[in-house]
């Protein structure tokens, strides 16, 4: 298991299983989950996963899953460009009967470091946002890349955070639907990921006081 990247999602299958990729003879398929949220609407999570841990035959829309991963990144390059996707990589599935028993739907833990300078907003509503990509470290020198939203007082904490730190988050996945205008002046309906923070932690800090208070003491 990786440590520094651990995820929970529980809903309902909520699209066709489809064909993904193969690496070394091993099949990947990827499918869309309707994970609930507090209130009446839900967050629609893509999730990969494969064909050796689950037949794609028992995956049918409506059936109730509970999946445990880790979120994942890699660039998708077409003729429109370069694009950052976003996918729950699945370690393990459990088939459920009750949705009644769900208690907590939707939950991550990062650990990463910041790649880019923090943005700080405000939305026209006054809320305050700060906008934080997350770089996770995998095996095999490859990296993550999660674009996760604070808010409040997370928000103006997280401001002050340079590239490089190291923190630790707890939050969800959510997915935001928003428009763009294409160059033709068509605009299209997408989808974007972002992990919604409800805690955060400066990792690299906490090391730095300890050492901080070790020089102290001897």
């Amino acid at each position: 298991m990786i440590e520094n990247n651990m995820v929970t999602i529980t809903g309902k299958v909520s699209s066709e299983v489809e064909f993904s990729h193969e690496v070394y003879g091993e099949g990947f398929f990827n499918f869309m989950i309707d994970v609930p949220r507090l209130s009446e609407c839900h967050d629609r999570i893509p999730v990969t996963i494969s064909e050796r841990l689950v037949s794609k035959d028992k995956l049918g829309i409506g059936t109730l899953v509970e999946v445990e991963g880790q979120f994942r990144s890699y660039n998708s390059y077409s003729n429109s460009g370069n694009k950052l996707v976003l996918t729950v990589f699945a370690r393990d599935i459990v088939f459920l009967d009750d949705e009644k028993k769900i208690r907590n739907p939707n939950q991550i833990y990062l650990n990463g470091f910041i790649c880019k300078k923090p943005v700080y907003r405000t939305t026209p509503f006054g809320r305050e946002i700060t906008d934080i990509l997350l770089a996770v470290n995998r095996p095999y020198n490859k990296s993550d890349y999660i674009p996760c939203i604070a808010w409040g007082r997370n928000a103006r904490f997280s401001e002050s955070l340079n590239v490089g730190d190291n923190i630790r988050i707890w939050g969800r996945i959510q997915s935001r639907p928003y428009q763009k205008k294409l160059e033709t002046g068509e605009v299209v309906n997408k989808v974007a990921y972002e992990v919604s923070i409800s805690k955060m932690e400066v990792a690299n800090r906490e090391r730095e006081e300890k050492n901080d208070a070790e020089r102290e003491g001897t």
